[in-house]
């Protein structure tokens, strides 16, 4: 029991520090308030275009006819790379304190949560470390599922629905599970 003891007294978080800059902040701070003005209640198909707007205007680099529904969460619109014809889905958190790159023709559904950072558990401070996560072109992200740091997803890969992954995903393959796993090669007819 002592070892535990001596082991739990090695964490120090009041020497935490995210180490973001005080634009990076206001930038947020910034963000976060158009957000649910200008990008959150504009939830109609019509207003995609209107919604792109918003995110190039705060560093997003989004392609053509790529969209981003009203109810995704962006943490940071400057980390985020979209190529044509790729969609956010709804209610995807995009947890994108490093940098998250989409390719083209991608789909991420509905509740999906990308996450592109991490602590490292190893530094009694418990340090946030970013992990960009790459996702290349025809992927499809089925529901729920979450994308952790570091991650490269092949092309035209298929995560399957509530799966984790936490390593690369071959091209063309089909994964799932929690973690998730090789199921097949992903063949279109």
């Amino acid at each position: 029991m002592s070892e535990i003891i001596n082991q739990k007294e090695l964490v120090d978080l009041s020497r935490y520090d995210f180490s973001f800059s005080l634009a990076n902040k206001l930038g947020r701070v910034l963000w976060n308030v158009c957000y649910w003005i200008f990008f959150r209640p504009f939830n109609l198909e019509l207003f995609k275009g209107w919604r792109r707007f918003i995110l190039r205007s705060f560093g997003a680099k989004i392609g053509k006819n790529s969209g981003v529904y009203a109810s995704a969460k962006i943490w940071a619109p400057w980390n985020l790379e979209m190529g044509n014809h790729s969609n956010i889905g709804p209610q995807v958190d995009c947890y994108n304190q490093g940098k998250i790159i989409i390719g083209n023709q991608t789909v991420i559904s509905q509740k999906c949560y990308l996450c592109a950072s991490s602590h490292d558990h190893t530094i009694s401070n418990f340090p946030l470390i970013l992990k960009p996560i790459t996702i290349d072109n025809q992927v499809w992200i089925a529901a729920a599922a979450f994308i952790g740091p570091g991650v490269h997803i092949g092309e035209g890969a298929v995560i399957g629905a509530k799966s984790a992954v936490f390593k690369e995903v071959n091209s063309w393959s089909v994964v799932g599970g929690n973690p998730a796993k090789f199921i097949k090669k992903r063949e279109i007819l």
